[in-house]
């Protein structure tokens, strides 16, 4: 496969990622992004793009240090988000959703307790990085911050951050933590109970059988 070949690929499982987060109820709009790194370029949603009329021509992409590189359309506002991901880690995929149930738990905690094993997916409990305004180095950094050890985060107000080794990885994982929050949610609201927690050997237990799930090879 030619890299123009690799390119065109990647932009199309970004696109159909992208519009499956809005199928899904995790995004409203053009509220949420995605990008997928592809050797030194970072192919990402542009801004305010309905994602059901981007289409091979659309593509968008930057260097790492976010000079365009391909496209004409405008990159996503939080492509700071994006770019800080990558450069700390060994990202391939990142997801942003401003998911309901996940924003609502942003503005409760401090970090989601761990109410359900796949806690471990993410890493351990997920924590909420502090509010900044959209778009910002700020934010950016409050987020990586959260991120210190894990593959996902809240963001204060705002929605999801999640990234894995491939755009299902990273998909997979945000509707994951959306759903924990969701169960969250749930089971706190009943007056006088308390959700039962797991412990943090209970969480490593859980991470240490999921890294063997699924087929082999």
């Amino acid at each position: 496969m030619t890299d123009r070949e690799a390119i065109d690929r990647a932009w199309d499982e970004l696109v159909a990622t992208a519009r499956r987060t809005v199928a899904d109820g995790l995004v409203v709009g053009t509220s949420g992004n995605v990008s997928v790194r592809v050797g030194d370029l970072v192919l990402v949603t542009p801004s305010g793009v309905p994602y059901d009329r981007l289409g091979p021509r659309d593509l968008t992409a930057v260097g790492l240090d976010g000079r365009p590189a391909r496209g004409t359309l405008r990159p996503t506002s939080e492509l700071p988000m994006h770019l800080a991901v990558y450069r700390a880690t060994g990202a391939r995929a990142v997801v942003h959703t401003h998911a309901a149930h996940a924003t609502a738990v942003s503005t409760l905690v401090t970090e989601l307790p761990p109410v359900h094993y796949m806690t471990a997916a993410l890493g351990g409990p997920v924590r909420v990085a502090p509010y900044a305004l959209y778009g910002t180095e700020e934010l950016a950094e409050n987020m990586l911050a959260a991120l210190r050890d894990r593959t996902g985060c809240l963001l204060r107000n705002h929605g999801t951050i999640v990234y894995g080794g491939t755009l299902d990885e990273a998909y997979d994982r945000t509707a994951q933590l959306e759903w924990m929050c969701r169960v969250w949610l749930a089971a706190s609201s009943l007056p006088g109970r308390e959700p039962a927690l797991l412990t943090p050997e209970q969480v490593a237990a859980a991470g240490d059988r999921l890294r063997g799930y699924g087929q082999p090879g």
